[in-house]
């Protein structure tokens, strides 16, 4: 999914490198998932109990919203 990849190269580019492990963790765990999968829980449509993955989809889901 285009999109996906879009918010995904914009986050790797600008933030992996000055985010702490756990989240850099949790975006290789997010990396792993099926897009339509990401994709609903980047659009709200599903919700992780994982907190630091919850972070970083708030995250993902502003440079989308942009």
């Amino acid at each position: 999914m285009r999109e996906l990849d879009v918010v995904l190269v914009a986050y790797l580019e600008n933030d992996y490198q000055g985010a702490n492990q756990s989240e850099q963790e949790a975006f290789v765990r997010l990396l792993q998932l099926e897009d339509p999968c990401l994709f609903a829980l980047l659009m709200g449509y599903e919700i992780t109990q994982d907190p630091d993955e919850a972070a970083l989809l708030a995250k993902l889901g502003d440079l989308f919203s942009n």
